[in-house]
């Protein structure tokens, strides 16, 4: 009888530990998450094909503060520069001298760069799942649940529970893996990385 009872204790001791470890990097998110107020970092970006090709690298510059304001700098290779603020997200091609402004809606807020901009409640919007671990990196799986989402679904990946990597799937089948470096948080962000001056001379395109 105490044989039995101790492995039951055993048991259920070894089903809480896998438990809390199940929950632990969904904790982890929602705690950095909780706790950036703003970034700044630089990132790669690798967009991979269907086959598993890397198709484009590109570098740049990524600026958050919460609540509802991002930034995104590409800078190799090709300039390009995307940034939310006031409800509206803009997209600027410096080589096309393009400006595209889109409302915040459903559809674009179920973007990854949303979710870190805190406009874009959690659990609302994602469905979570623990991913697992690639070294000294966990990943966390989120689902969309709106269906009007341009992707499958986004992994977070976070290194002693701060970011550290993305990694998007879209609907037609190719992935883009983003890697952070130099993330500095909760520093002071210059207000005015938030505020877009469209150039002379481009085209402007808002909806």
């Amino acid at each position: 009888m105490k044989k039995t009872r101790w492995l039951l204790a055993a048991f259920l001791s070894l089903n809480s530990v896998l438990v809390f470890a199940e929950e632990l990097p969904v904790k982890q998110l929602k705690a950095f998450l909780a706790s950036a107020k703003s970034i700044t970092a630089n990132f790669k970006q690798v967009l991979i094909n269907e086959a598993g090709d890397p198709l484009q690298t590109s570098y740049g510059n990524f600026y958050l503060q919460r609540p509802g304001k991002f930034r995104w700098d590409y800078t190799k290779p090709f300039q390009q520069q995307i940034i939310s603020t006031a409800g509206k997200v803009t997209f600027y091609d410096t080589d096309l001298e393009q400006v595209t402004i889109k409302k915040l809606d459903e559809s674009v807020g179920s973007t990854p760069a949303l979710l870190l901009s805190g406009d874009v409640p959690l659990e609302d919007n994602y469905t979570i799942e623990q991913q697992g671990n690639e070294g000294s990196m966990v990943w966390v799986k989120l689902l969309p649940k709106s269906q009007d989402s341009t992707f499958k679904y986004v992994l977070i990946g976070l290194e002693k529970g701060v970011l550290s990597g993305m990694q998007l799937n879209d609907n037609f089948g190719q992935l883009t893996r983003i890697y952070f470096s130099n993330l500095k948080l909760n520093q002071a962000v210059d207000a005015n990385l938030f505020e877009f001056v469209a150039p002379k001379g481009v085209d402007i395109f808002s909806e």
